[in-house]
């Protein structure tokens, strides 16, 4: 539908297509619709409203498996796509919707080091970025300030100008412990910034502390991007069609982008022309449409010529420990968010066997459910009949979780295709994931495992539970079409443009060439606020495309 009378968008040529209406999307819309361009978005979600998430709730945690699960095999809904995971150790997660995956992110909002972007020139692997730190800095600045950033400017890790909008939110006793132990131990910490209000902040409420922010913000606080840049982007005049599932991006004679198939809640398939088509369909997503794409000209795909279409995917695999201790620390509250992060094993350091770091958070464990799960591998009379009191007691809201958001370096055999058999709702064909951990990321995660169980053990903890690996992975879906300045060896520009196909822009996490160990979603809209810039000021694909 489309936003306002409910009427199918006509089919006359837009100047801008863009499909996917999550972060990146959203930057692209709310910037060009500014500028005056006709922007028409295809999203195949619908508008989630505040009262729908559960964190207020008191069965919160039940729906939280099921309705409200990351993961698109456990959902199942009519809005979702299936993926075929079984050739892969981890099950990727994501959402389709209004903001895309910010509606159940935890909005750690981090920017990549300097170092991210030269990690062949430092380490001798995978590949320098096509642009600099310094490259991106004036946009992470502008994203700071549209999603209302709460953080304390200082941190010794990032270069100086990093100066958040709003307050950092307070760490709280399970900020306050895990500060405790790394101070012992002479290890790197800050307060940590999220796109979570502190305050109140134009249409923000300020932060409730409910906890839940994995599963939606009720009150309103987060920066999801169907609050931050849709309504701006629809005052402007940009058209959102929700309910819409791209089958296909089309082309012209030339080969050129000219619009998109799609398929609405209905089932009725619909033709949209444009002057420029803009994917915004994340690291799985995208390289699916673009295979769904091929034609005469392009028999591997859509702007395919290099081979790396899904390709060199990265999850940036997460590990925990959590800490139980003898002290109440109120570890329900939120946000969540994080209370604090530690870079201190985030460069590589060749004596420690392998390349690349991660980056660790302070996160609350929520209820009870989850202070009880994380009892799962003890034996059954240990955890369950009387035994489930004795576990509730000395675990909830006394236990703090130290996150492990590790690295993940790109490799070819880590790839996203399309499945022979399995498809969506729609009959079309689903994609099909493969991601076998590497050795290097096993030894990787292993090393800070290890230091995590030291922070706690110097905080004062009276036992650690390890979870090595999570079964679903953080929504961090990368490099799946690579930028770079070689078309041989990359997809798209420095500019997001495909190589092969000049009226196509990709401004999702898969135009990453490298993962960095922190959230991505700073450095992902940062990435696409630039392209939508340039796209601006270099209009000259209305004139190639017709």
């Amino acid at each position: 539908m489309t936003i306002g009378d409910g009427t199918p968008t006509p089919s006359d040529r837009a100047d801008v297509l863009i499909i996917g209406a999550g972060p990146s999307g959203g930057v692209v819309a709310e910037h060009m619709a500014r500028h005056g361009f006709s922007v028409v978005c295809l999203e195949q979600g619908r508008w989630i409203n505040n009262s729908e998430f559960p964190g207020d709730k008191p069965e919160f945690e039940l729906l939280s498996q099921k309705q409200w699960y990351p993961e698109p095999n456990v959902r199942g809904t009519a809005t979702d796509y299936p993926t075929n995971v079984s050739e892969s150790d981890v099950s990727p997660v994501m959402f389709a919707g209004v903001g895309g995956s910010t509606l159940i992110y935890s909005a750690h909002w981090m920017r990549l080091l300097p170092s991210d972007f030269r990690i062949k020139t430092l380490n001798g692997v995978a590949d320098d970025w096509p642009i600099t730190y310094e490259d991106l800095a004036p946009y992470y600045d502008r994203m700071d300030a549209a999603v209302g950033l709460a953080g304390l400017e200082g941190d010794p890790m990032y270069p100086d100008g990093m100066v958040p909008p709003l307050p950092p939110h307070p760490i709280g006793r399970i900020g306050r412990i895990a500060a405790r132990g790394m101070n012992k131990l002479g290890w790197h910490w800050w307060p940590s910034p999220n796109a979570i209000a502190s305050q109140k902040h134009g249409e923000f409420a300020r932060c409730a502390r409910w906890g839940t922010c994995e599963t939606g913000c009720p009150e309103g606080a987060k920066s999801s991007f169907d609050l931050t840049h849709w309504p701006t982007a629809i005052r402007h005049g940009a058209r959102l069609i929700t309910g819409a599932r791209v089958s296909t991006i089309t082309v012209d004679a030339k080969g050129r982008a000219d619009g998109a198939v799609y398929v609405d809640a209905a089932g009725h398939e619909h033709r949209q022309k444009a002057r420029l088509v803009v994917v915004a369909a994340n690291g799985i997503g995208t390289p699916r449409l673009l295979l769904l794409s091929a034609h005469g000209g392009a028999p591997n795909g859509l702007a395919n010529s290099s081979g790396l279409v899904g390709k060199r995917l990265m999850l940036h695999p997460n590990a925990e420990v959590t800490g139980i201790y003898d002290e109440p620390l109120d570890s329900w509250l939120g946000p969540a968010g994080q209370a604090i992060h530690s870079l201190e094993f985030y460069e590589t350091d060749p004596s420690r066997g392998f390349v690349g770091g991660a980056k660790w958070q302070v996160m609350p464990i929520g209820g009870p459910l989850r202070a009880l799960s994380l009892h799962d591998r003890r034996p059954f009379a240990e955890k369950w009949g009387p035994a489930v009191h004795d576990r509730m007691d000395e675990t909830l809201g006394h236990g703090l979780q130290w996150g492990i958001n590790s690295q993940d370096m790109p490799e070819e055999t880590n790839h996203v295709d399309l499945d022979p058999t399995l498809t969506d709702s729609n009959g079309i064909p689903a994609p099909r994931v493969r991601y076998r951990l590497s050795e290097n990321t096993k030894k990787l995660l292993q090393f800070n495992l290890e230091r995590a169980v030291e922070a706690h053990e110097a905080a004062g903890a009276v036992h650690t539970v390890a979870t090595d690996l999570w079964p679903e992975q953080p929504g961090h879906l990368l490099g799946t079409a690579t930028m770079g300045t070689d078309p041989a060896t990359s997809v798209v520009s420095e500019w997001n443009i495909a190589h092969d196909v000049p009226n196509l822009a990709i401004v999702d996490g898969s135009v990453m060439p490298t993962s960095g160990a922190v959230n991505p979603t700073a450095t992902i809209t940062a990435l696409a606020l630039r392209a939508a810039e340039h796209l601006t000021n270099n209009a000259r694909w209305q004139e190639i495309s017709e």
